[in-house]
């Protein structure tokens, strides 16, 4: 919901949704960067992150340390974005391992499951 971050927090043997009151980040609240430090700390490699239409470059730091970690980066085209900031940055920063158009993600997906 708008005005909470969302993040994740292990319980045991299971990984739960928590939302939660944080200082904004990025002028953000939420946050891209919250929720990806979030999966780049519980499942490092095993992370398949995608970077859609939006402003800013909300979520560029942490998708570098999903990158740093082995995990897989996916952003949107220019061309399918309302907005290119979020995935713009990110492709910028060179931590995009593919750029695919909107109706493509679930194909992409697909192939590297």
């Amino acid at each position: 919901p708008g005005g909470r971050h969302l993040g994740l927090v292990r319980e045991g043997t299971k990984v739960v949704i928590e939302l939660n009151d944080d200082e904004p980040v990025n002028g953000f609240r939420p946050s891209a960067d919250v929720l990806y430090d979030y999966c780049a700390d519980i499942y490092g490699a095993n992370v398949l992150a995608l970077i859609m239409t939006g402003m800013g470059n909300d979520g560029t730091r942490s998708l570098k340390k999903i990158k740093d970690k082995g995990g897989f980066v996916m952003a949107q085209d220019e061309e399918s974005s309302v907005v290119w900031g979020m995935p713009g940055s990110a492709i910028s920063a060179g931590v995009v391992d593919k750029v695919v158009a909107l109706q493509d993600f679930p194909q992409a997906i697909s192939k590297l499951l």
